[in-house]
């Protein structure tokens, strides 16, 4: 048994990855590669390796015939019989060759064939590994900067965190452990190519997947993520079981789950709503924290009229309109915010009965209108409170 080798492939592919098969047929080609920069030629020559002692045996086929013409192919009888006693001309025999007799350039060249098999397995290694990752959440260590452009290192390879897959005004410090969400893996000369990312909302529903239970056994789905990051993200989750409240498992006990996530992204705001099947009510559920008083949703030319109260205006819009914004690239509508002063003033209570809640009852199958019923009871009296000094100013 060829101990030395055998536990150097054992550790080459416990540590690498890379097969023992492999890397025993990289031997192989070595050796018939030294044998034909020594030779010259490799037609005869047969190398044969034992796959569980490693032992191998590099030999000739040589024809016996009473006078050589080509030493490379032929042996004469006394030298055949020296080799096999029973050797006759016309014989096939097995001529031994010894590595020794390879010259050192035939040596190096063997050295090369091998190291640059051993390259290219455990860069096909790592590729297919990250490549399986591809689309997945890995943690990294931040290593260097290079421009604007940010090392990450996964362990044995290293990702590229681009200035575009950059949280706007995260500041990264070498050393630092992060997660990141991985985009694309390509192979290369060099090893796989990796291109990873923090402002995907895919790395949001990857840390929520990692965090809460009920996602990873299917119980609760989530539907829809829309994020502007570095600022806020709105995802829409549905459970499957009525026993389990799917917003309330993804906060967790006490937030602890939703909290695990936004320290993660740094403090990002996470806005946690119901899906429903009916846009309007989905629209609804998209604008929280601002309350509705009723939604239009159209569903031909995905657009919709939300209706808010003149107080809750500038809520449902948001900073720079980002509460909109983030509720139509969540339901896919084109949503318009109106107050209930520009929707009167403008006819769209027009020929609405206000004490009936609308959702779906119209003709036309495009148009789901939701009325919040519980609007006048909840939020009329503090309504009437706050515009009462500017009634009173319009009285005077």
């Amino acid at each position: 048994m060829n101990k030395e080798l055998l536990d150097a492939l054992n550790l080459l592919e416990k540590e690498k990855g890379i097969s023992k098969g492999v890397l025993l047929d990289a031997i192989e080609n070595s050796l018939m590669q030294a044998c034909k920069n020594h030779f010259g030629r490799t037609d005869n020559i047969r190398v044969v390796i034992d796959r569980e002692t490693c032992d191998f045996e590099v030999y000739a086929e040589k024809t016996v015939v009473e006078e050589v013409t080509d030493p490379l192919t032929e042996i004469s009888v006394p030298n055949a019989k020296s080799i096999s006693k029973k050797a006759v001309p016309g014989d096939i025999v097995h001529v031994e060759i010894r590595s020794k007799e390879f010259g050192r350039i035939a040596t190096t060249n063997a050295k090369n064939v091998i190291l640059q098999k051993i390259r290219e397995e455990e860069r096909n290694v790592l590729c297919g590994k990250y490549s399986q990752l591809e689309r997945e959440v890995v943690t990294g260590i931040v290593q260097r900067f290079y421009g604007r452009n940010i090392t990450i290192n996964l362990g044995r390879v290293e990702a590229i965190l681009s200035e575009k897959e950059q949280v706007p005004g995260e500041i990264l410090k070498p050393n630092e452990k992060i997660k990141v969400y991985i985009l694309e893996v390509k192979d290369s000369t060099k090893g796989p190519k990796i291109v990873v990312s923090r402002t995907h909302p895919e790395l949001v529903k990857r840390l929520f997947e990692a965090e809460v239970a009920e996602i990873q056994d299917g119980t609760v789905e989530i539907k829809a993520i829309s994020r502007e990051a570095g600022s806020r993200t709105k995802m829409a989750v549905w459970s499957n079981d009525e026993n389990v409240d799917a917003v309330g498992a993804c906060v967790g006990f006490n937030g602890v789950r939703v909290n695990a996530v936004v320290e993660e992204l740094r403090g990002e705001k996470i806005d946690i709503i119901s899906w429903d099947e009916n846009p309007a009510l989905l629209i609804e559920n998209a604008l929280n924290p601002a309350k509705v008083i009723c939604v239009a949703a159209y569903e031909e030319d995905k657009s919709a009229l939300v209706i808010v109260p003149d107080y809750q205006l500038s809520l449902a819009i948001g900073k720079e309109g980002q509460n909109a914004r983030l509720a139509a690239k969540l339901t896919g509508y084109k949503i318009d915010i109106k107050s209930e002063t520009q929707a009167r003033e403008q006819g769209y209570f027009d020929g609405i009965d206000m004490e009936t809640e609308y959702v779906g009852d119209s003709e036309d199958e495009d148009y789901d209108m939701e009325y919040d019923e519980d609007y006048d009871e909840d939020y009329g009296e503090e309504y009437d409170d706050a515009y009462a000094p500017y009634e009173e100013d319009d009285g005077e």
